[in-house]
């Protein structure tokens, strides 16, 4: 578990904030069950070299000058333009009790639909799955190497490890192979629909 040193924030002027952000720091804030709400700033480059190393669900400690909690990232804020985080939410996790998160799926393998021209359509990137902090995985496989044309793989073709559970229902459908006649047909019909008179458009003008 990585351990990351923080301050207390007890100003909270916007001067203030921007001058934390300037020193290569984070504002942010600790919440949770039975805990009191606690404005913190961190070192920006430690919090996100644990975030790409160990996950973004990963559960971090934070010392806050000896007083230690353990949290898991609920949200990042971030400026695009600049390609920094700007502020970090932090929830307090109770280490004995399940909580839900979303895993991201990764497909592995390559589909002999595919190979045979078919069209991978892949509906959901990310799952949520109930179990305790240390359980959570950082992803979840999902083999597509068996898929043929019309095949689909759903939520209960997944294998959980007993630690964790989906909250999903069995049949949905998380990856399936289309022929490629109805890939062309779907790209047809959009061309059909872009290609027509705008709507409201006098033909006599």
């Amino acid at each position: 578990m990585a351990t990351l040193k923080a301050k207390e924030r007890t100003d909270f002027k916007r001067s203030s904030l921007r001058k934390i952000r300037t020193s290569g720091h984070v504002p942010g804030i600790i919440y949770g069950k039975e805990t009191t709400n606690t404005p913190v700033s961190l070192d920006s480059i430690e919090l996100i070299k644990t975030l790409r190393d160990e996950g973004k669900n990963t559960i971090i400690t934070i010392d806050i000058d000896g007083k230690k909690h353990a949290v898991m990232v609920s949200e990042l804020q971030t400026d695009p333009l600049k390609n920094e985080v700007t502020h970090a939410d932090f929830q307090v996790v109770n280490m004995s009790e399940d909580i839900e998160v979303d895993v991201p799926i990764h497909l592995t393998g390559e589909s002999v639909g595919v190979k045979e021209g078919g069209v991978l359509q892949q509906p959901l990137y990310e799952l949520s799955v109930k179990a305790k902090p240390k359980a959570i995985p950082q992803s979840i496989e999902a083999d597509i190497s068996g898929l043929d044309i019309n095949d689909v793989l759903t939520i209960a073709d997944l294998s959980a490890d007993g630690e964790y559970s989906f909250n999903h229902e069995s049949d949905e459908v998380v990856a399936s192979i289309l022929p490629p006649q109805q890939q062309e047909a779907a790209e047809g019909e959009e061309e059909e629909q872009t290609g027509g008179q705008p709507e409201g458009e006098d033909e006599n003008q």
